[in-house]
């Protein structure tokens, strides 16, 4: 019985989808190289388009091993970004009738082009959410905004590298 058991284990077929044999299938292919530009910037955030090129450099390094390039006619893949809406609304409020909770919303459309290549790999618009709590305290409540901002950051890039290996 313990035999069948490691026998059937071992062709299980389980791989990790971090590898190096999965990064370089899909729409990516061999590139190793991406660079993302400072997103343009349509909204009253002045650090929104910091942070999602940050979260976009690291979530492709970490999801698909693609470094940052060291300039755009460098890189195997291109990003054309813009932020087309950053939104703080009110979701909830307390028996005071005071803000309790917020949520920030934020659209980019995005368009990823492969060196030598003149139509895009993927292009399109990508919307993230996060709630988060009211403080009465100004210094908490911006820190609590940053920290939704990086989530949201975050959301959009794992959105569009999803959307991205969905279309292939």
């Amino acid at each position: 019985m313990l035999a069948t058991l490691l026998i059937t284990a071992a062709g299980c077929g389980y791989y990790l989808t971090n590898s190096h044999s999965q990064s370089q299938s899909g729409r990516f292919g061999t590139a190793r190289t991406v660079w993302v530009p400072f997103f343009s910037n349509e909204t009253i955030s002045g650090t929104a388009q910091t942070v999602l090129r940050r979260a976009f450099y690291e979530e492709l390094h970490a999801l698909r091993g693609l470094a940052p390039a060291g300039s755009e006619g460098g890189a195997d893949l291109t990003m054309k970004a813009r932020i087309i809406s950053y939104s703080n609304i009110v979701v909830s409020y307390n028996a005071l009738d005071q803000a309790r909770e917020y949520k920030l919303t934020l659209e980019v459309e995005l368009e990823i082009i492969k060196k030598g290549e003149a139509a895009p790999l993927w292009k399109g618009q990508i919307k993230g959410t996060k709630q988060f709590p009211a403080g009465t305290d100004l210094a908490l409540q911006h820190n609590a905004e940053e920290q939704a901002l990086d989530a949201v950051s975050r959301i959009a890039a794992h959105k569009f590298i999803s959307a991205l290996e969905e279309s292939y």
